[in-house]
């Protein structure tokens, strides 16, 4: 499992308001996307429409997709084509892992917020900066890594209530001022051989498993193949036996069996929504007693393994269905892989080069009042057309 939650009291990291440090660490930016995710070019697209919002003095906030850890270093290489930095809110977890990181995030122009819980500090702190319109706001509206960029996850509705918050507020200057939101697609390309690096992972795994490499078979259904073992071993670890059905009804009911009884003790038998909001509601209800260190050792320990198998499940809940069937394009295929990667290692080698494109979108006015456009439906119509969904 991945350090995405802690134990840790949360600190709120604020915004830094700096220039300095923000335009020097942005001069590393492409050297470490190369280094650290074989990211080798980065393309952007409609940078005019987000350059003339903040000529024109608006509050303005970019709401990307975010598929890839490496979002936020490739919208640096935005922020230096539109010539302005960007706030960004991040995770409070990524602020908890060592002084340095700390410093260089906050120095970056990220500023921390508590998924696990009410955030009024960061909430306060978004809506500020649209007010004051430094700079532009950058917000992930589906609030974790999809790990799929042919998908978009449900969107967060905080989203919108933090811009319709500052808006409203500057409608009151004299003259009334504007925010605007820029949805942002950000896409990748795989410019290496995928089917031989799909190769090597999957050689990887199935002498894991025991298995001999299937070669002869497409690599689709190879995939496929790795995959539905994978599946089959942790259907045997939680559930006893493995399960009739596709795969796709498979990975639903074991995801239901992972959090269902998590949710009968943590979360009063709630179980609606998307898989990601089920996790994020037991965490919010599993972590405060941790942090506040009111429990035994025993009882914590078995509290982070009802985490880990939130985690699990919400893993695989970013195996999408037919993802890799026939004819499936290579970004589909490595993405998978880097997924089957991640899940079994908590980390994926650096493959590469991969190019990044970033297209912005409209400018987005956000009304003041309860009429007008539907923000998060247009933030979510503009990314599909740009990502061609």
């Amino acid at each position: 499992m991945q350090t995405v939650v802690s134990e840790k009291p949360y600190v709120p990291v604020p915004p830094y308001h700096g220039r300095i440090w923000p335009w020097v660490l942005s001069l590393y930016g492409p050297r470490y996307l190369r280094k650290v995710f074989g990211v080798s070019q980065v393309r952007c697209v409609g940078t005019e429409k987000l350059v003339a919002s903040v000529k024109a003095g608006h509050g303005v906030m970019i709401t990307p997709n975010h598929s890839r850890d490496e979002d936020p270093f490739v919208l640096n290489i935005l922020s230096r084509a539109a010539r302005t930095p960007f706030f960004i809110v991040a995770s409070a977890h990524l602020f908890m892992q060592g002084k340095m990181q700390r410093f260089l995030l906050q120095r970056a122009g990220a500023f921390s917020i508590y998924r696990e819980g009410m955030d009024k500090q960061a909430v306060t702190n978004s809506i500020e900066i649209l007010e004051q319109a430094s700079r532009p706001l950058v917000i992930f509206p589906e609030g974790h890594i999809s790990r799929t960029n042919d998908r978009l996850t449900p969107m967060m509705e905080g989203t919108a209530l933090i811009a319709r918050q500052a808006a409203k507020k500057r409608a009151k200057d004299n003259p009334p001022k504007k925010v605007v939101i820029h949805p942002v697609a950000i896409r990748y390309e795989f410019k290496f051989d995928v089917n031989a690096a799909a190769d090597k992972v999957l050689e990887e795994i199935e002498k894991r498993m025991t298995w001999r490499p299937s070669r002869e078979l497409p690599i689709n259904q190879r995939i496929s193949k790795v995959g539905a073992g994978l599946l089959a071993l942790k259907e045997l670890e939680y559930i006893g036996h493995t399960q009739e059905g596709t795969i796709p009804e498979r990975l639903a009911k074991l995801i239901d069996f992972i959090l269902s009884p998590l949710e009968k003790e943590w979360a009063n038998d709630h179980h609606d929504g998307h898989a990601v909001a089920r996790v994020k509601r037991l965490r919010a209800a599993i972590l405060p007693d941790m942090i506040k260190g009111d429990i035994t050792d025993a009882e914590c320990d078995r509290r982070w393994k009802h985490l880990a198998d939130a985690y699990l499940a919400q893993q695989l809940c970013h195996y999408p269905p037919d993802y890799v069937a026939a004819g499936a394009p290579a970004g589909h295929i490595m993405e998978t892989i880097e997924r089957f990667e991640e899940d079994l290692n908590d980390n994926v080698r650096v493959h590469g080069p991969v190019e990044a494109i970033v297209t912005v979108g409209d400018a987005i006015e956000v009304p003041t009042g309860k009429d007008g456009v539907d923000v998060m439906d247009e933030i979510e119509s503009q990314i599909r057309a740009m990502m061609g969904l």
